[in-house]
């Protein structure tokens, strides 16, 4: 890795950092189902700050997409916890928000406080090895 864009990878998490923020309101308000995908737009946010950073964006809203692809990337094998924390927050990208998903009912009616503590104790998970990373990167850099 010979260059590495600082700021942009700080700017893409100081986004998901706010957006971790509004998980938490949305989960003190008892909006369990925008907690849910907050979490997810956390994650993404932040594997897509490492990605912006050594200069290999991508779109995409699949975390396990978007984890795989910055494993190859940066030559590296994320750690099972950060594999499974994608694996469940890919889940709340759709379901979390469209009414269609559902045969009956709303996404409001199907998420509960604990898949909402879940989710953000998983985002933040994924936060803390995106940061370590960085750091590793940045030495070698």
């Amino acid at each position: 890795m010979s260059y590495l864009d600082d700021a942009e990878f700080e700017r893409w998490m100081r986004s998901a950092l706010k957006t971790l923020e509004s998980a938490r309101r949305d989960l003190e308000f008892g909006d369990y189902n925008w907690a849910c995908f907050k979490a997810h737009q956390v994650v993404e946010k932040a594997l897509k700050a490492v990605l912006w950073g050594v200069g290999k964006p991508k779109i995409g809203h699949s975390l396990i997409h978007l984890l795989n692809y910055l494993a190859e990337s940066v030559g590296m094998e994320p750690p099972e916890e950060v594999v499974h924390a994608c694996t469940v927050l890919s889940k709340f990208y759709t379901p979390t928000r469209y009414p269609d998903v559902w045969s009956e009912g709303i996404p409001e009616e199907y998420y509960s406080r604990n898949e909402a503590e879940e989710a953000i104790k998983l985002s933040m998970r994924v936060i803390d090895w995106v940061r370590e990373l960085w750091r590793g990167l940045s030495r070698k850099g």
